[in-house]
């Protein structure tokens, strides 16, 4: 009995000094402090290119609150264990990153660890960031130490025990960060490696578009088959997409370029945001861009060619029928048989007169059969969309639409979403939408997209702002 006694004691001892060992290896050290750099100092040309990938990174908002100084942080990253707070990257030395060196930046990119050596959370997807290069490490750290220095301390993150506790987070980085940076595939040519770069490193898609395991990681099983962020579906950007009608690299160009396509709709919620950020990248990577997701998206199975002639066919006599009858809510109630159900007298009354008239986008609706908001996995976007609608924008010509929730009580706005999930789309009914409806009241309202800026591509194929 003695020696099980021992071994187990020994067994103790040795796990506790196993996990202060691992505590202690797991610990980073403090960069040492610089002296902030003058903003002259840095190359004009490096800091031009890294004004380009932050907006690919999308930097700017998530590090900026509502109604708050650009790069100051203080916007809430709403997580399923609590709320994260953004940081100050502005070049502030006692609240921003004023006094990190490049050393400092680049670990912070590649590691997630700050430069007092205090883990970050993953809200800041460095598991993606750390595919970045070295040099495009450098221009981000030019272009984000010439901006203007706030003063802004941080905002305490809202998160239980042992989730404040930052050292538990050597432990999910041990299970799933693979740090970069990024290493092309010689089996491809330089654009689609170009693509890969931005799609998974600094533009992090799949940090929205790809679902999560209990811990938080992304899961690489189900790589881009979609999410949910803020109240948002984000679509899948693979064979799951909903899309009516397939997405192609050009349709994908002047979605991501102006937030809206044609065939597919309008850029709404965090992707409005993504969207107007990306005005400024050149024009080079905003086609590697939609050129790799594309072909992540076109490997449909073969009876999914048959679902898609027939939207087109529908959309087809849909816009003759339209301007034939010059009458566009008559259409609609000659539509349906259930002149009585609310949702088709409020469609009719509400939406027809847009959705199905004379003018095409950005002036006219969009034909709802060519809307994944409606043929989604989820009522989400489509009862935000109705609720509060697509804001007017500043720097771009893009379609707006009003909002209804201060016109229809929940009851409309559900009886109006159901109706039009049956009428323009093939797929079943939803089961949840009262509570989408309930969820998306209780939120605040969805920030409109305004893009800061808007760029015209110069003969170089690089991006020069137009307006700031």
């Amino acid at each position: 009995m003695r020696p099980l006694k021992f071994a187990l004691a020994f067994c103790v001892v040795l796990a506790v000094a196993a996990g202060i060992l691992a505590i202690i290896i797991a610990r980073w050290p403090a960069i040492a402090p610089i002296a902030p750099p003058a903003a002259n100092s840095f190359d004009p040309a490096s800091v031009k290119r890294g004004a380009a990938l932050v907006a690919i990174g999308n930097c700017d908002v998530c590090h900026t609150a509502p109604g708050g100084r650009a790069f100051a942080g203080g916007r809430a990253v709403p997580t399923p264990f609590g709320s994260i707070y953004s940081t100050n990257i502005t070049p502030d030395p006692e609240t921003g990153i004023g006094r990190w060196s490049k050393a400092a930046f680049q670990r912070a990119m590649r590691f997630g660890v700050r430069r007092d050596g205090a883990y970050l959370y993953p809200a800041f997807p460095y598991d993606h960031f750390t595919l970045v290069s070295d040099d495009d490490d450098n221009a981000l750290y030019a272009y984000l130490m010439t901006r203007t220095p706030v003063r802004a301390p941080p905002v305490p993150d809202r998160l239980p025990f042992p989730l404040n506790i930052r050292l538990v987070m050597s432990g999910w980085n041990l299970l799933f960060l693979h740090p970069g940076p990024y290493r092309a595939d010689a089996a491809h040519d330089a654009a689609w490696n170009r693509g890969v770069y931005l799609v998974d490193g600094l533009g992090h898609c799949g940090a929205c578009h790809t679902p999560r395991n209990l811990l938080g990681a992304e899961r690489t099983d189900l790589k881009f088959s979609g999410g949910e962020v803020e109240g948002w579906t984000a679509y899948a950007l693979n064979e799951l997409s909903p899309a009516p009608v397939p997405w192609n690299a050009a349709a994908l160009r002047h979605y991501l370029r102006y937030g809206w396509e044609d065939s597919h709709g309008v850029a709404r919620g965090p992707m409005a945001e993504v969207a107007g950020d990306l005005h400024l990248i050149p024009a080079d990577d905003m086609r590697a861009i939609a050129m790799y997701v594309a072909e992540q998206m076109n490997h449909a199975a073969p009876e999914r060619d048959v679902v898609v002639q027939g939207v087109e066919r529908q959309h087809q006599r849909g816009q003759s029928g339209a301007a034939a009858s010059g009458d566009g809510q008559a259409n609609a109630l000659r539509a349906t048989d259930t002149k009585n159900d609310e949702g088709a007298v409020t469609y009719a009354g509400a939406c027809a007169g847009c959705h199905e008239g004379p003018r095409a986008l950005p002036d006219g609706g969009i034909d709802l059969m060519l809307t994944s908001a409606i043929g989604g996995p989820s009522a989400n976007n489509l009862v935000n969309i109705v609720l509060y609608g697509l804001p007017a924008t500043e720097a771009a010509r893009a379609p707006i639409m009003p909002g209804f929730a201060g016109a229809m009580n929940d009851a409309q706005v559900a009886a109006l979403v159901r109706y039009l999930r049956a009428r323009f789309s093939d797929k079943g009914p939803w089961t949840d939408i009262a509570k989408s409806v309930h969820d998306a009241r209780s939120r605040a309202r969805f920030p409109a997209a305004s893009p800061a800026s808007v760029v015209e591509p110069t003969p170089s194929g690089t991006a020069q702002q137009a307006s700031q």
